[in-house]
């Protein structure tokens, strides 16, 4: 697995760092180029609002700690994180 830290490491509930996008691409065209068949993690401030954009880049495990935690309903957010991720993916 590859992880890509997507806020400065340290505390939970930071906010997305956009900037890690090309990282992210960049990181999947390597992979895809040279056929390593591993994950690509991207861990912080992954939610509804940046889920789509990480799944897009070539995320495709995600850390979900805050968006998941603080929900009113953990369970219920953790299949609409998986949904949109998975719609996000097939782009």
């Amino acid at each position: 697995m590859l992880l890509i830290m997507t806020v400065e490491p340290g505390f939970g509930g930071q906010k997305f760092l956009d900037l890690c996008l090309p990282k992210i691409r960049r990181a999947r065209a390597m992979m895809d180029k040279h056929g390593v068949e591993t994950w690509l993690q991207v861990d912080g401030g992954v939610s509804v609002e940046t889920i789509e954009r990480c799944a897009e880049a070539g995320a495709d495990v995600f850390v979900a700690g805050s968006a998941v935690y603080s929900a009113a309903d953990p369970d219920k957010m953790v299949n609409e994180l998986r949904a949109l991720a998975e719609v996000a993916s097939t782009r």
